[in-house]
This record gives C-alpha cells, sequence and structure tokens, in this order.
C-alpha cells in the first residue's frame, strides 16, 4: 500500500467526508466562543487526511484519530466518520496490530476530551465519547477491512495457483512435443544426411563432380540437423534461445542460391544491434519465405531486403513466381506462424501478390521489442 497512488476517488471520498464533517459541525456543535475556527479546521483535517490513506494508512489513522479527540475538546459533539474510514483503510492494508493500539488510545483518549470542552460532567462525558465513537461501528469498519484484506489474498492466491499451474502444464506440453519430435523426425534427417553425405564422399573420391542438388540435399541435411537440436533444447528449456538471428540471413540466402535460385540479397541502413527476439522472427521470416518460393511459387528470383531504419528492423522477400493479385496462393500454416510472430511483437506483416506477379513478403518489426 505504501506505493499506492493518491486517485481521484481517494480525494473524491476525502473531500465528501470532510463536508460531512463540517456540515454536521454546523448543525451539531456548542462550541465555546473562540475554539470555532479551531473545531472546524481540525473537522475539515479529518476527512481531508484519508486522500492519502492508501499510501501511509497508518499515519492517516493517528491524524484522523487525533482530529476527532481535537474537535471533541474543542466541543463538537460530531461523529468520527473519517476515523472509521481509517480503520477500515488500516486494516485492509494489514495493520492490525497498529489499528487495534491506535483505536484503544483513541477510546480512553475521548471521555477527556469531552471533559476538557468543559461542557459535561464525567458521566455526561462518557455518553458523548460514545457518541462520537460508537464501539460497534468501531469493530464493524475494522471487520470490513480484514475481510476484504482476506479476500483479495485469496484471489491474488488464486490468480498465482493458475499461472503457476499454466506454466507447468505449457513445459509438459513443450516436453511432449519434444519427445514426438525426436522420435519421429530425428532418425529420418538422420538417415538423409548420413546417405546424402556417403554420396558425395563416394563422388568425390571416384574423382566424378559432384551435383549441385546433392550438394543441396546434404547442406539441407545439415542444417535440418542442427535446426531440430536447437528447436528441442529450447523446447526442453524455454530460456534457450535459438541462435539464428539477423547475422544467419546471409546463410539462407546462399543455401537458397545453391539450390537452384537465383537469390540475392541487399541490406542498408545502419546495423545497429536489436534483441534476440527480433533477430530471431527476421530470420524465421526470411527462412519460410524463401522455403515457400522453393516449395510452390514456381519462382526462378527471389529478392530479400533487410533495412535498418529508425527504430524498426524492415525484412522483406519477393519472388517472380505464379501468384498474382487475381490468383492469391492459399495461406498455409507458414504465412500464419509469420503473423502470429509479427504480432506478438506488435509489428506489421503485408504478404500478398505482386501487381506485376510474383509474391512479396513484408515485415517491419520493431527494434525495441521485448520477448
Amino acid at each position: 500500500m505504501s506505493g499506492a497512488r493518491i486517485g481521484v476517488q481517494d480525494c473524491a471520498i476525502a473531500v465528501g467526508v470532510a463536508a460531512v464533517l463540517v456540515v454536521a459541525g454546523l448543525s451539531e456543535h456548542r462550541a465555546p466562543a473562540g475554539l470555532e475556527p479551531v473545531g472546524y479546521a481540525l473537522l475539515a483535517a479529518g476527512g481531508l487526511a484519508l486522500a492519502v490513506r492508501r499510501r501511509a494508512p497508518v499515519a492517516v489513522l493517528v491524524v484522523t484519530g487525533a482530529c476527532a479527540a481535537g474537535y471533541q475538546a474543542a466541543g463538537f459533539n460530531v461523529f468520527a466518520v473519517g476515523y472509521l474510514v481509517a480503520v477500515y483503510a488500516a486494516m485492509r492494508a494489514g495493520h492490525r496490530i497498529a489499528t487495534a493500539v491506535v483505536s484503544v488510545a483513541m477510546l480512553a483518549a475521548l471521555p477527556f476530551a469531552a471533559i476538557a470542552s468543559g461542557q459535561h460532567d464525567t458521566g455526561a462525558a462518557l455518553a458523548q465519547a460514545r457518541g462520537v465513537l460508537e464501539l460497534a461501528w468501531l469493530i464493524a469498519a475494522a471487520t470490513a477491512g480484514e475481510a476484504l484484506r482476506q479476500a483479495e489474498r485469496r484471489a491474488d492466491e488464486a490468480e498465482r495457483t493458475r499461472e503457476e499451474t499454466a506454466r507447468r502444464r505449457a513445459g509438459e506440453e513443450r516436453l511432449h512435443i519434444a519427445r514426438e519430435l525426436h522420435d519421429t523426425l530425428t532418425h529420418q534427417i538422420s538417415v538423409i544426411k548420413v546417405q546424402a553425405e556417403a554420396a558425395v564422399h563416394l563422388a568425390q573420391k571416384r574423382g566424378e563432380a559432384v551435383p549441385d542438388a546433392l550438394l543441396a540435399i546434404r547442406d539441407a541435411g545439415r542444417e535440418a540437423a542442427r535446426e531440430l537440436r536447437t528447436t528441442l533444447e529450447a523446447l526442453r528449456d524455454d530460456d534457450h534461445a535459438p541462435p539464428h538471428g539477423l547475422d544467419h540471413i546471409p546463410g539462407l540466402v546462399a543455401r537458397a542460391r545453391a539450390s537452384g535460385l537465383h537469390a540475392t540479397l541487399t541490406i542498408d541502413g545502419d546495423p545497429t544491434p536489436a534483441p534476440v527476439v527480433v533477430g530471431r522472427t527476421a530470420y524465421r521470416i526470411v527462412q519460410e519465405a524463401l522455403t515457400n518460393v522453393a516449395r510452390h511459387a514456381a519462382a526462378t528470383t527471389a529478392a530479400v531486403h533487410v533495412g535498418y531504419r529508425s527504430g524498426a528492423v524492415v525484412v522483406q522477400v519477393d519472388d517472380d513466381g505464379t501468384a498474382t493479385p487475381d490468383r492469391p496462393p492459399t495461406p498455409g500454416v507458414g504465412l500464419l506462424g509469420m503473423r502470429e510472430r509479427v504480432s506478438a511483437l506488435g509489428g506489421r506483416l503485408r504478404a500478398e501478390p505482386r501487381p506485376g506477379g510474383g509474391f512479396t513478403v513484408h515485415a517491419e518489426l520493431p527494434a525495441d521489442a521485448a520477448p
């Protein structure tokens, strides 16, 4: 509660309580001459102090209690509304012992304050003290504050339990996916890689020319094995970030070129360090775009552009495939994944056919995006 801000609602409550106390003082007081200004000031202060009850509940409790005793000593027989609100706020903040100590002191001080006003004997002073602060109302305010505090604590605990359960289930699901990927893909990819490397080795040993397609298969197998290993590590450890980023995009373009695609890369702007998550997202967008070009676009060229702007990293991939505005390709899982990655960073993605034919993927990623 100490770091809570003073809101409009707090100020409105404080002003409202101060107004109620002052109006009650105007209608009920019987103050000796000369003490009226002091009494009205204490009435107003006892309400206005409530504006900071969230920031300093114990201090407000003491101040409102002192004001209540003070305006009673000045001859104002006004119910201590401000003090009850302060009791509620202090109990809600968890200051039970302080509330009990101050309240006992208040109950003991009020009869002496009534006697000090000079208007009552001892019996009448005790009656007036009970009128200023009824014990039942005091208990009710304290109980209400404690009940709300317990309710908020249980709500926070329930929310924390839900979050912990969700994190545990997410971790279990990641491990399950990692096991499935390992069981279903690792063996097949390893076989492809070993067979391709063996074929390349035999061809080189015989002095034969190694087909470009076979070299591309070998390199793709190596990259797929490394990608799978990195993915499995990331799934098993959520804090482990895959190493691919903006610096690895030239390697993607080179592999696309080795597979027979005329791929080019242009970089403009001042390459500034970007968060890991931005670099990883840019890498995945280029990777997915080039994969789509090779598999579905029937394209011969692909132009990759990386631009560093003020506060943003721009990635664009254009191809000369068969897509046209009249015949757009059917969006697949790859494009959906791109949009999810970009949206998670608060960026913008445009993936659509080009007016002259082919397809373009244009992503703007905020350079200060957080994971």
